[in-house]
């Protein structure tokens, strides 16, 4: 798979739908472990992108200090630009790169999240114990991945990438079948980590607006390994475009209300012991 170069205006592009799921993990994070009257919460952001879901993160606990990781200059630049700093109600806001294939926590945290980093990061459970390692007793360890590999989207971005006029370039780059585990998988892993653990599946039918937003929306996510690697030849990625396109369009009829795209997620929150 091929490292992507990210583009935090496309990604940005849906937001809103991109920020759902995360307020739904947010939402079953229980209580962080108490501090003392002056002390702050301390949260990683785990693959922060833009920044503007750690600024959820902020508006939630709102005496935290959270730190956001990514390994994107790009995605870096405009979370530096858009959110660092103290909050107006309180929060302090800070950015930094790191690999989530090595990252490991040099301070105590109350609380690492992940939202839709994962999937990119081979081998990405067997970081699980060092996370939890750094989490305080009763800390949190909770994410959420795209959990739809089988979806159109990426079975066709897959097939045509597989063709003949594009395996050469293509056919080793994308995200494949095993990039996300079942949740059944992942329960047993931090189970087995002694953290009181939640796994859940929602599918979001997201309705889309404009033209072609499918290719849009993925644009900014799963098509960035083949992007990128023809970011060299203009002519080949739109040709490449031209043909995904005609694909999604078939696999994603647009109604007079919008173009639905149904998108299934996969959650877990994991409560280290006290």
């Amino acid at each position: 798979m091929t490292t992507p170069t990210w583009d935090p205006a496309q990604y940005l592009r849906h937001a809103g739908h991109r920020a759902r799921p995360f307020l739904d993990l947010l939402a079953r994070v229980p209580a962080l472990p108490a501090k003392p009257p002056a002390g702050r919460p301390r949260i990683a952001d785990l693959g922060c992108g833009p920044g503007n879901a750690t600024a959820l993160l902020a508006q939630r606990w709102p005496t935290a200090r959270i730190t956001g990781y990514d390994n994107s200059p790009e995605m870096l630049d405009k979370a530096h630009a858009d959110h660092a700093g103290p909050t107006a109600d309180g929060a302090i806001l800070d950015f930094a790169h790191a690999d989530a294939r090595t990252w490991t926590p040099e301070e105590p945290f109350d609380l690492i999240v992940s939202n839709a980093t994962l999937q990119w990061v081979p081998r990405h459970a067997e970081r699980f114990a060092d996370w939890i390692a750094g989490l305080t007793p009763g800390g949190t360890f909770a994410f959420q991945v795209p959990d739809n590999i089988d979806a159109p989207l990426h079975a066709l971005m897959r097939e045509l990438a597989a063709t003949p006029r594009w395996k050469s370039r293509l056919a080793d780059v994308l995200r494949h079948t095993d990039s996300v585990h079942t949740p059944g998988a992942y329960l047993d892993r931090l189970a087995r980590l002694r953290c009181a653990t939640d796994v859940w599946q929602t599918t979001y039918f997201h309705v889309l607006q404009g033209e072609d937003p499918v290719l849009d929306w993925v644009k900014g996510t799963g098509l960035r390994p083949a992007l990128t690697a023809l970011a060299d030849d203009p002519e080949a990625r739109d040709a490449f475009l031209t043909e995904y396109r005609s694909l999604l369009r078939t696999a994603y009829p647009t109604e007079p209300y919008g173009t639905v795209m149904p998108f299934r997620r996969l959650f877990a929150v994991a409560v280290k012991q006290a």
